[in-house]
C-alpha cells in the first residue's frame, strides 16, 4: 500500500497534511497530500508502491500532532453495490495483512457522516464475519494483532487498510468516549481526562496518577482540570485571581492562591503534576513550563498552547522546539507529546515528562 489515510478533526486538514508531508521526508518518504477542505481527514499518497506501509511502521503515530489516527490504505473504493457491499471490502483485503485482531468500519468526524455512521456500525456485523471466513481476521479479538479499518467517504464509497496495534489509536475514530461529570465545575474537564487516556499508558495509571500526589493547576478557576485531579485523589494548589468551585475548595484537598499564574512558585519541593490551560501567547506558556521543569518544580506538566488563526502547524513546531532545545541546553532529558485532542478546539495539549535529573545521570521519575 502507498497510501496513507489520517484522521484529523474537521478544519485541520492543512495543518494534518503539513505534518505528514515534513515528517514523511524526514523518513525519507516523499509524496504529496491530498486535502479536502473540512473533510475532517487527509490522504497522504507516497511515490512508492509500499510508501504506506512503511509510514506506519516507521513513523511513530505518537510523534503526530493533528492525527487522530494512522491507517495504510489501498486506493478508494468506489460504486459499492447496494445488495452486496461485503463481498468487495473482502477482496480487496486480501493478501493486505497476515491477520487482523480487530475491525473498525468508521467515518469522519462531521456533521454530514452521522447519518453514514449509523451504516456502519449495522455493516460492521456481517463484515466481521466474512473477513473471519475469508481468514483475514481472527475468529477472537486480539490487541497485538493489527487492526482492520473501513472508512467510508460517502455511501458506496470506502477506504480499506490496517493500522497496527503497537503504533495507532486505540479508539474507534481515534476519538476517546468520555461522560462529562455532572459535578465537574466545567467541560474543560474533559480536556485534562482525554489527555490522561492519551499520554499516560493505562498500566502506569497507579503509579503516574497516584492518590496523594501533589499538583499545581495554573489558571485553575473555575476548577476543571483541578476536578481530575481531586477525582484521583490528589492535593492541588490551584492558582487564579478568580472564585474555585465551592465544591473542590470543601473536598479538603486544595489550596486556592490568588494570585498571577506565570508569577507563583511552588512552596513545596515534592509537586508531581503542573497543569495549566491560561488563555495566553504560546510561546509565553511554553517558557513557564519550561521554567518550572528546568528548576526541578515538578516531574510532569500538561498544558494548553492556544493556536494562532494562521500557520497553526508552525507555531506549534516552533514552540515544541523551543521548549525541547530549553530543556536540553539545561542538561534535562524529557518526553515530550503534544496532540489536538477531541475536546480541544484552537488549541493544542502538550505532555511534558522529565526523565533525567539535570545533574548525575540517575533517573528521576520516582
Amino acid at each position: 500500500m502507498n497510501k496513507v489515510l489520517l484522521y484529523c478533526r474537521q478544519g485541520f486538514e492543512k495543518e494534518c497534511a503539513a505534518e505528514i508531508a515534513e515528517k514523511a521526508a524526514a523518513l525519507g518518504i516523499f509524496g504529496f497530500p491530498r486535502v479536502k477542505e473540512n473533510a475532517g481527514y487527509i490522504l497522504f499518497e507516497g511515490y512508492q508502491p509500499d510508501d504506506g506501509d512503511k509510514l506506519v511502521r516507521e513513523l511513530p503515530f505518537a510523534s503526530l500532532i493533528f492525527a487522530r489516527q494512522m491507517v495504510a490504505v489501498s486506493d478508494l473504493i468506489r460504486d459499492l453495490p447496494s445488495d452486496d457491499r461485503v463481498t468487495p471490502v473482502v477482496a480487496a483485503l486480501q493478501g493486505a495483512l497476515k491477520k487482523g485482531g480487530d475491525l473498525r468500519v468508521e467515518v469522519a468526524d462531521t456533521n454530514e457522516s452521522k447519518e453514514l455512521l449509523k451504516f456502519c456500525r449495522k455493516f460492521t456485523v456481517p463484515l466481521r464475519a466474512a473477513l473471519r471466513q475469508a481468514g483475514i481476521l481472527l475468529n477472537h479479538e486480539s490487541a497485538k494483532q493489527p487492526v482492520v479499518h473501513v472508512f467510508f467517504i460517502a455511501p458506496g464509497h470506502c477506504y480499506v487498510g490496517y493500522s497496527l496495534s503497537n503504533n495507532n489509536s486505540p479508539f474507534f475514530m481515534g476519538i476517546p468516549r468520555l461522560r462529562f461529570p455532572a459535578d465537574a465545575p466545567s467541560r474543560s474537564t474533559l480536556k485534562l481526562e482525554e489527555a490522561f487516556h492519551v499520554f499516560i499508558p493505562a498500566d502506569e495509571w497507579d503509579e503516574r496518577l497516584a492518590s496523594g500526589m501533589y499538583a499545581v493547576d495554573l489558571g485553575a478557576c473555575p476548577g476543571g482540570w483541578t476536578y481530575q485531579l481531586v477525582q484521583r485523589s490528589m492535593m492541588v494548589h490551584a492558582v487564579d485571581n478568580g472564585p474555585m468551585a465551592p465544591a473542590l475548595m470543601d473536598s479538603g484537598q486544595v489550596m486556592h492562591h490568588r494570585e498571577d499564574g506565570f508569577k507563583y512558585r511552588p512552596t513545596r519541593n515534592n509537586v508531581y503534576w503542573l497543569v495549566c490551560d491560561m488563555v495566553e501567547k504560546p510561546v509565553r506558556v511554553a517558557r513557564l513550563m519550561g521554567e518550572w521543569l528546568v528548576n526541578g518544580w515538578c516531574r510532569e506538566a500538561i498544558f494548553n498552547l492556544k493556536l494562532p488563526m494562521k500557520k497553526r502547524y508552525e507555531e506549534v513546531s516552533q514552540n515544541l522546539s523551543m521548549l525541547a532545545a530549553l530543556l536540553s541546553e539545561n542538561g534535562i532529558n524529557a518526553q515530550i507529546q503534544a496532540r489536538h485532542l477531541y475536546h480541544d478546539r484552537e488549541e493544542v495539549t502538550v505532555h511534558v515528562r522529565r526523565i533525567w535529573s539535570a545533574s548525575g545521570g540517575r533517573r528521576d521519575e520516582r
